[in-house]
């Protein structure tokens, strides 16, 4: 087992690989062990390697370094998780590009049926501040776990009103579990560990280099069912995180600002540009991810209903009744209309009571 363990951090460990072209690699050897005992000339072969990383491959002085980092786990009770390994979070295993090794060290459940992460500002405003406590206090009756950076601003508002709230919290990191940074919220992390813990696809002895933050926000976007943004400037690094949400084609909410608020100004973006669904509370959530069964009536729609339909808006219905649910993209293409257009008729829709939005940007008729 610790040897198979060696060849996992190893294969993390080879310089410039990146996630996609390591899972590349096991999958072109067959298993970790593999990629170890291969040839030059075969790991040349593969797609995207070629004679440097080979040559990387096959320079064993990174299995050193591994057996230390075996040490510091083992001595501080940290769990690695392997991306074929069945106690990986499963939903980053749904992105290309997740971690193939992160290393764990809390108490909870990383597969909790209702996962979101709130990230925004370190500049957070009083509005930002009460915003995040009165959404996370809202959401505490659905037993949502919260995952966030612990940076400073909405960050760590986030996981201490978790904490208040009796709610799992996760913070992923920028940096390996030997240090916390940054170091004043120590406090709060170490309080994690009770419920909820600390994540990070770097070993120990790595320090928070400015570039690890948006390699570390794809955890926190990858991990969740959902990311919601409260407070971003312009060029925020919770920007990043939103977008990689997407890519992933998780929900995106953020919750608007005055049109003259510069703490403001990259939610309203993001709102604008469509990257994100607008809301105002946590009920708007809780509809949207389907966490609450609707009060509508479960009977299908009648016919007569289509006769108060616009004939664009019939268009769309006719096409969500033949599918169980769609994408807003399979809807632009069936229906042969723009995403602004489809947008905005399924909003009317969705406001009265006809579909009913889901997890992952999905429609369905209710």
């Amino acid at each position: 087992m610790k040897n198979s363990l060696k060849y996992k951090i190893a294969l993390s460990l080879i310089p410039n690989i990146g996630d996609i072209r390591a899972k590349r690699l096991v999958a072109y050897c067959g298993s970790v062990d593999a990629v170890f005992e291969e040839k030059k000339s075969a790991l040349e072969k593969i797609p995207g390697i070629g004679s440097s990383v080979a040559n990387d491959v096959l320079n064993h002085t990174i299995f050193d370094r591994a057996e230390e980092e075996i040490l510091f786990i083992e001595k501080n009770n940290i769990t690695p998780l392997f991306y074929l390994d069945k106690n990986y979070p499963k939903r980053l295993t749904h992105c290309e590009d997740s971690p193939i090794l992160l290393y764990f060290k809390g108490n909870t459940n990383l597969n909790a049926k209702k996962t979101i992460s709130i990230v925004g500002t370190r500049d957070a405003t009083d509005y930002g501040k009460t915003i995040c406590e009165k959404l996370i206090a809202d959401l505490a009756i659905h037993h949502v776990t919260i995952v966030s950076g612990l940076a400073y601003g909405i960050d760590i508002c986030a996981h201490r009103a978790a904490l208040e709230n009796n709610l799992p919290t996760i913070c992923a990191l920028a940096h390996g579990l030997d240090k916390m940074y940054p170091s004043v919220h120590k406090t709060t992390a170490e309080k994690m560990l009770e419920n909820g813990g600390w994540l990070s696809d770097f070993t120990s002895k790595t320090i928070p280099d400015r570039e690890n933050f948006p390699r570390r926000n794809r955890i926190v976007a990858g991990i969740s069912d959902a990311t919601i943004v409260i407070e971003s400037k312009k060029g925020g690094g919770s920007l990043i995180t939103a977008n990689i949400a997407n890519s992933y084609n998780r929900d995106v909410f953020a919750f608007p600002g005055k049109v003259n608020d510069v703490c403001s100004e990259g939610c309203n973006n993001l709102i604008k540009q469509n990257k994100a669904a607008l809301i105002q509370s946590a009920a708007d959530i809780v509809y949207i991810l389907g966490w609450e069964e609707s009060k509508i009536s479960k009977n299908p729609i009648q016919k007569q209903l289509f006769v108060e339909l616009k004939a664009e808006e019939e268009i769309l219905v006719t096409i969500l009744k033949e599918n169980n649910s769609t994408t807003i993209d399979d809807l632009c293409f069936a229906a042969n209309m723009p995403m602004s257009k489809v947008s905005a008729l399924l909003l009317t829709l969705e406001f009265s009571g006809i579909v009913k939005s889901l997890h992952g940007k999905m429609y369905k008729l209710n």
